[in-house]
This record gives structure tokens, sequence and C-alpha cells, in this order.
């Protein structure tokens, strides 16, 4: 994506092939800042403290942090040294997980002289299919939109909430919830984005906001609790949001204050989509308000704010009172019953029509990743809530 006209992903490796370069999300909206990790801890602490963010750039974050500690000493007690240090920094995204355990795998039969090498390329490979997978998502969701559009009968622009930040600040490039929205702008639909600040980091008010403003999409800032009122007025066509985690029956962790959107959207009858690469995808999990970790972060976030203040200066200051305790859990669980769909890079997994409860066990045919794989690429499936279902006629 462009910032001022200027092409950038949100990580990369640089020329000196030593170092990787990150912009710091910390900083933004008010300052656009490169940060530059040379070691495996620079690694661990960006992902920690969220100068990266967003579960499929971590996922790529983490493999640059495990090349980097290759490129230290790339023996195997090592290997297992940073394979720890960057899966302790953050529980609930499972690309975390997913892209330390590709690079385990991958990297374990290697001589020690030659994983310095073998790292590199496979993080940049993470990266560059991580930038092909957000692309093809967005071409799937851009037909959804498409849809909507023929919905109000090309009328208006489409209305569409989301909640958090899923653009290409939390992956490579593109996106996951903004990558059909902006692959739909491109092609000249007109759209507007309503953005959930997302308290209490305000990854919407200060990231999703600032993404759109640069690439020219039409967008307005509400607060988080608008959003059921404007679907009740009509003012919402539909809603896209992404995902941290998705077990193996379709249940969806994201940002906290996603369920209740999709509580509103299911209230309303507003389609709610949740877009994600494969690989988000947690097969040994199927119960995610049971088995899901839900990062519970500093009541700091909670209790203070930071902006710029009208002389440009960036600001923190406190909204509570001293003595009030903060809880900040990160991330809630949204039943599959309230999705209306996965869009994934391989297809758009469906809910069936009339579905609004989970299906039985019996009802769903197990199956193993690779099994899936070839059903979303068959035109012939539609693979429903439960994600692993046998068609219907």
């Amino acid at each position: 994506m462009n910032v001022d006209g200027q092409p950038y992903r949100t990580i990369w490796l640089n020329d000196d092939r030593a170092s990787v370069g990150v912009i710091d999300q910390t900083r933004l909206p008010h300052r656009f800042e490169v940060v530059r990790w040379r070691t495996v801890e620079d690694a661990a602490a960006g992902i920690r403290k969220m100068v990266v963010r967003g579960a499929p750039l971590i996922g790529a974050a983490a493999a640059y942090g495990m090349a980097l500690a290759m490129q230290d000493d790339s023996g195997d007690e090592n290997l297992q040294v940073a394979y720890d240090t960057l899966f302790r920094t953050r529980p609930t995204a499972v690309n975390l997980r997913w892209a330390l355990d590709l690079m385990r795998q991958t990297l374990l039969p290697y001589d020690s002289a030659e994983r310095t090498g073998a790292a590199y390329a496979l993080a940049v490979q993470i990266a560059d299919d991580d930038v092909q997978n957000c692309s093809a998502i967005g071409d799937r969701g851009q037909a959804l939109i498409g849809q909507a559009w023929e919905q109000v009968s090309r009328s208006r622009p489409v209305n569409i909430l989301t909640h958090c930040n899923a653009g290409w600040l939390a992956t490579v490039d593109w996106g996951t919830a903004l990558a059909p929205i902006y692959k739909a702008f491109n092609a000249g639909i007109p759209i507007h984005v309503w953005v959930d600040e997302t308290r209490p980091r305000n990854q919407g008010a200060s990231l999703t906001a600032w993404e759109l403003g640069h690439h020219g999409v039409p967008h307005t800032v509400i607060v988080d609790n608008a959003g059921g009122h404007l679907m009740q007025h009509g003012l919402v066509d539909l809603c896209i949001v992404g995902s941290d985690r998705t077990t193996a029956s379709g249940d969806v962790a994201n940002k906290i204050g996603t369920y209740l959107k999709a509580l509103a959207a299911r209230d309303n009858g507003v389609p709610f989509y949740v877009a994600l690469p494969v690989s988000t995808i947690d097969w040994t999990i199927e119960n995610g308000v049971r088995d899901i970790p839900i990062e519970k972060r500093a009541p700091e976030e909670l209790t203070h704010i930071s902006g710029e203040a009208d002389n440009g200066d960036v600001r923190t200051v406190r909204l509570t009172p001293k003595d009030s305790p903060a809880a900040n859990y990160a991330f809630d669980v949204t039943p599959r019953h309230l999705v209306s769909a996965l869009i994934t890079e391989r297809g758009v997994i469906r809910q069936r029509q009339g579905d609004t409860h989970p299906l039985s066990d019996s009802e769903i045919e197990v199956c193993e990743p690779r099994v899936l794989f070839q059903l979303l690429n068959s035109s012939s499936w539609i693979i429903d809530s439960a994600i692993r279902h046998k068609p219907h006629a």
C-alpha cells in the first residue's frame, strides 16, 4: 500500500540482509516512523509491545525473529530458545504458533551453517505468501460487496462496518477485513466505511481511519457502541471483521467488542463476515469460548489515553480515578452461529441458510486440513458454519 505516494509493506528484510525494518504502529496516526530490528529480542519486544500487531503480521514478524536469532547462533539449542522467546509474546493469535512451528520444523534438518540463509528465505516466503493470500481474500470479499451494491440497486454507496484494524497494517500488505474494501474501492464500487474506534487501544480510530484516509476511501469514525444504532436504522449493509484465531468448528476470536457487533448484526438481519487466511484456523480447538486463551493486557491501556495536543505534542493522560481498578480483556469470541461466512484465500465458507445453531457432532465430517484445501478449491463444495461439512443439495 502507499504512504504519501511511497509503497510500503509493514515488515521487510533490509538491504543489509542482517536486519528487519518495520513500521512502528504505536506511533500512528500522529507519527510515521520505521524501526530496525537486529536481534530476536528486538522482534519479541516489538510483538509484545504491539509495534507490530494483527495475527498475520505477528506470524511474519515471528518468522523474521527466528531468522535474526539464527544469524547470531544457528545451533539447535538457540533455535529452541528463539522459539520459546517469541512464543511467549502474545497468547491469542494462532499465526504466531503457526509461523514458529513452520520455521522450527523446516530449519531442524539443516546443518547449522546453512540455517541462517534458509531461515531468511523462509521468512521472506511467509511474508510474500501473506501478501498473496490477503489479495485473494480481497478478491473473494469484493464479490460480496458487489452483491450488496446490486441489492441496493446501485442507488447509493454500500455501507460497511468494521471493528479494530484488519487492514494492511495488520498483515504484510492488503489486510484481511479491509482487503475486500480496497479491492471494491479500486474497482469503482462506491462504498462508505463505519470505523469503530475500538477501545481501549483505538486501533480503528488511529490505524483503520489512517489507512483508509491515505487510500482515499470514504469513512466515518464512530464510538464502539454506535454500531447497533446504525444497524437499527438501516445504515449498515454488511459487517466485515478480522480474526486472531478461528476454531476448527468456526468460532472466531477477535478484538474485544466483536461479539456485540455480531449480536446486533444478527438481530437486524445484517450479514456478518469474518475475513482470515486459512493459517488463522486452529485445528486443535473446537469450542472457542471455552478453549481460546484470551489475552488480558495492562490496565494502563484502559485507564490512560494518548493523543496529539493542539501544539503538536503527543501526550498521555489519565481517564479514570486513580483508585479505580481496570480489567483489560483484549479479545472476545463470536460463536459460529453468528457468523454469516468466513472469507478465506481459498474460498468463502458459508453458513447454510436457516442455520441459527452450531451443527451437531453427527452432522460434521471430520477431515484433515489438506482435504479442506481441496474442498475450498472446488466450486461444487459449499463449506458451511462448521467449516468441514458435506455439501447439501
